[in-house]
C-alpha cells in the first residue's frame, strides 16, 4: 500500500493537466452543441452524425500516433535526448501523412452521406459542416503528437493551457460566426464548422511555436539529425496498428450508435448527441489517468524499475474509479436539468436525460477500460488488449445494444444499455490482463 500512495503521486501530478487539457477539448466540442442546439434540433442532429463520423478516423489516427509518446518517455527515461528527438520528428510525420488520408477518406464519404441512413432534413443540411470539420482533422492530429510529446518529457502544463485557451476563442468564433455578430454574417451550422477549423488550427500554431523557442526543449532541438529511419517508424505503426484497431472498435461501436440513432429519429439522435457529448466529457478524467499511465509505465521500463509498475497501474485504476463513480451520481441525480441546459426542445431534453441514468451506470465500466487499455500500452502489449475490445464491443455491445433498441420497448435506451455491457466486459477482462502480466514483479 505505501508503494501505491508513493506512485499515486507522481502519475496525479502528470496526469492533473492532462485531464485539464482533455476536459478543455471536450469543452470544444460541448460549447459546439450549446450554440448549434440554439439553431435547431435537425442542426443538432446533423453535428451529431458529423461527429460520429469524424471519430472514426480521428481515432484511428490517435492509435497510430501513440506511439510517439510512449517511445519518447521510455528514451526520456533512458537519458536518451538524440531518441527524443527522432520520435518527435517521425510522430510528426506520421501524423501529417495520417491526417491527410483521414481527409481524403472523409472528402470520398461527403459524396455518399445519403446512404448512411439518416434523416433527409439532417442529410440535406450536413454536408458544408462535414467537410469543414473532416479538414480539421489534420490540425487535431497535428496537435495531439505534440502534445502527447511534452507530456511524455513531464511538460504538460502548457499544452493544458493552450487548450484552455482554445476553448475561449472557440466559443467566441461560435458566437460571431453561429449567430452573425459583428458584421458577420449568421451562418448557423456551417459557422460552427469554421469555428472549429480555426479553433484548432490556432492550437496546433501555439504548440509548434512553444516546442521551437522554449529553452525546455533545447536539449531536443540540438540533438544531432539521424535521418529519417524506416525503423522508428516501424516501431510505430508496430504499436500504432493495434492501438488504432483498438480504439477504431471502440470508437466505432458509439460511431455505429450514433447512425442507429438516426434510424431511430431525429429527437433520439439529438439526445444521443447532447447525453455522449456530458459522458464524454467525464470520460476525459479517466482518460488522462490512462495518458499518464502509459508514459509513467513506459518511464519506469526505462529506468528499469520494474518494481513500481502495478503501483502506478492499481494506484491510478482505484482513483478512477473514485472519480466516475462522483459522475455516475452527478447524471443519475441531475440529468434533467444539466440536458434542459443544451436544447429549448423537452423532447430531445428528456430523453438525453434517460440516457444520462444508463450512463451513470457504464461510466464506472468505461474508467476501468480507458485506464487498463493505458497501462497495458506503457508495457507495449495492445495486440491482446485488441482482441478484447474487438470481442466487448462488436460481439457483445452493439448486437445487444441492437437487439434491446428494435426488438425491444426500450428504444434509445436499449442500445445504450448494451454499450455498457460492452463496457463492463472490456473493463473486467483488461483488468485481470494487467494483473496478471504484472504478478512477475511484485
Amino acid at each position: 500500500m505505501s508503494d501505491l500512495r508513493r506512485e499515486l503521486g507522481p502519475t496525479l501530478g502528470l496526469a492533473f493537466p492532462i485531464i485539464v487539457g482533455q476536459v478543455s477539448q471536450m469543452l470544444i466540442g460541448l460549447t459546439d452543441n450549446a450554440f448549434i442546439g440554439r439553431v435547431g434540433k435537425v442542426e443538432l442532429a446533423a453535428a451529431a452524425f458529423t461527429h460520429g463520423v469524424f471519430n472514426i478516423f480521428y481515432v484511428v489516427g490517435i492509435g497510430l500516433i501513440l506511439g510517439t509518446g510512449v517511445f519518447a518517455a521510455r528514451d526520456h527515461g533512458a537519458g536518451d535526448e538524440t531518441g527524443c528527438a527522432a520520435w518527435l520528428r517521425h510522430g510528426r510525420a506520421l501524423a501529417l501523412a495520417v491526417g491527410l488520408l483521414a481527409f481524403g477518406c472523409m472528402l470520398v464519404l461527403s459524396w455518399q452521406l445519403h446512404r448512411f441512413g439518416q434523416p433527409a432534413e439532417v442529410v440535406a443540411v450536413v454536408r458544408p459542416f462535414y467537410l469543414l470539420i473532416a479538414g480539421s482533422i489534420v490540425f487535431a492530429l497535428f496537435f495531439q503528437v505534440q502534445r502527447q510529446f511534452a507530456e511524455s518529457l513531464g511538460r504538460p502544463w502548457v499544452p493544458m493551457g493552450i487548450m484552455l485557451a482554445d476553448i475561449g476563442l472557440n466559443a467566441f468564433l461560435n458566437w460571431v460566426l453561429v449567430f452573425g455578430h459583428l458584421g458577420f454574417p449568421a451562418l448557423g451550422l456551417v459557422g460552427s464548422g469554421w469555428a472549429t477549423l480555426i479553433a484548432r488550427f490556432a492550437a496546433v500554431a501555439a504548440l509548434a511555436l512553444w516546442l521551437n523557442t522554449s529553452p525546455t526543449f533545447a536539449p531536443v532541438r540540438s540533438a544531432p539529425w539521424t535521418g529519417w529511419e524506416r525503423g522508428r517508424f516501424a516501431a510505430l505503426l508496430k504499436l500504432g496498428v493495434p492501438a488504432a484497431g483498438m480504439l477504431l472498435f471502440e470508437g466505432g461501436a458509439f460511431a455505429a450508435s450514433a447512425l442507429m440513432m438516426g434510424w431511430l429519429g431525429t429527437v433520439p439522435l439529438a439526445a444521443h448527441q447532447i447525453a455522449i457529448g456530458c459522458a464524454s466529457l467525464a470520460f476525459m478524467f479517466p482518460l488522462g489517468l490512462s495518458l499518464a499511465v502509459s508514459m509513467r509505465i513506459s518511464r519506469a521500463s526505462g529506468e528499469g524499475r520494474t518494481d513500481a509498475l502495478r503501483p502506478i497501474g492499481f494506484g491510478a485504476l482505484l482513483t478512477g474509479l473514485v472519480i466516475m463513480v462522483g459522475f455516475a451520481l452527478v447524471f443519475a441525480l441531475a440529468g434533467r436539468v444539466i440536458t434542459a441546459g443544451f436544447t429549448p426542445a423537452m423532447d430531445v431534453a428528456a430523453l438525453a436525460a434517460q440516457l444520462l441514468v444508463v450512463a451513470a451506470i457504464f461510466q464506472l465500466f468505461d474508467g476501468g477500460q480507458v485506464i487498463s487499455v493505458g497501462a497495458l500500452r506503457g508495457l507495449h502489449d495492445v495486440r491482446v488488449p485488441t482482441v478484447i475490445t474487438f470481442i466487448a464491443y462488436w460481439v457483445i455491445s452493439l448486437p445487444l445494444g441492437y437487439w434491446l433498441a428494435f426488438h425491444t420497448p426500450l428504444g434509445a435506451v436499449g442500445l445504450w444499455t448494451g454499450l455498457a455491457a460492452g463496457l463492463g466486459c472490456a473493463a473486467l477482462l483488461l483488468g485481470w490482463r494487467f494483473h496478471r502480466l504484472t504478478s512477475a514483479s511484485r
